[in-house]
């Protein structure tokens, strides 16, 4: 549905690249349910114009550290490296993945350390790398804890730069204890009115906010630089000890 006095045209994102982590513990093929949430967001987005692709990152060796290249730092291997070109690549960043004892799965820690481990890297504005992206989370498991999920990704991915929409989040929590995943029979996940509202609207509110950053060139480049900060630039910040 478009709103009254608009035209379809006016809703498409053409140009916009969004990346999916899925951090469930599932290598592929086997089926992922927090895939299952992803589809159904990734869906809107393709059908707007939007280039998406689905990373799980369990299918990556990625190395375990807070350094850009651990390879570098004795492990053998480290796909990290070639991950991190496609996520700068994107300019939207979803993280997904389900819930364990109530909180984000060791795969998703790993993923947000490395994204950390990039997090000083400067872009050509002199600002930290992820500036002028947008980032939301999606979350899936049959027990409690998505809204604590959430606070954390949303959390680091604004504190790494990256800029969150409103209602950035969505998620699926079947009934508690061992029942069904959001895929299996009868779960009633993906007819769920409130998660397919909640993940519409994240959806959109990414769309609309990676536009407009992308539109405007990014996060304007004053009074956040790095690299000016470093040479001595306060940025109109006056402290007190000096005067």
């Amino acid at each position: 549905m478009v709103p009254p006095g608009s035209t379809d045209d006016a809703y498409r994102f053409d140009g916009l690249r969004a990346m999916y982590l899925n951090c469930t513990l599932k290598r592929s093929p086997e089926v992922s349910n927090t895939e299952g949430l992803i589809d159904r967001s990734r869906a809107v987005m393709e059908g707007r114009g939007v280039t998406t692709e689905v990373v799980r990152a369990i299918d990556h060796d990625i190395a375990t550290g807070v350094w850009p290249d651990m390879r570098e730092h004795g492990w053998e291997t480290d796909a990290w490296p070639e991950l991190y070109e496609r996520v700068m690549a994107s300019d939207i960043l979803v993280l997904c993945g389900p819930i364990w004892l109530g909180d984000n799965s060791s795969v998703m820690k790993r993923v947000i350390e490395r994204l950390y481990a990039c997090s000083s890297i400067l872009n050509e504005a002199g600002q930290y790398a992820y500036y002028g992206r947008v980032g939301g989370c999606l979350i899936t498991g049959n027990e409690d804890g998505a809204k604590h999920c959430a606070m954390n990704l949303l959390y680091s991915l604004q504190h790494l730069g990256y800029t969150v929409p409103p209602q950035a989040d969505a998620g699926w929590v079947g009934e508690a204890g061992p029942g069904p995943s959001y895929l299996d029979k009868g779960s009633g996940g993906p007819q769920n009115d409130f998660t397919n509202r909640n993940t519409t609207f994240m959806t959109w509110n990414l769309l609309h906010l990676a536009r407009l950053l992308k539109d405007a060139g990014g996060i304007p480049a004053h009074g956040n630089q790095r690299s000016e900060w470093d040479a001595g630039c306060r940025f109109d910040f006056e402290n007190p000890e000096h005067r």
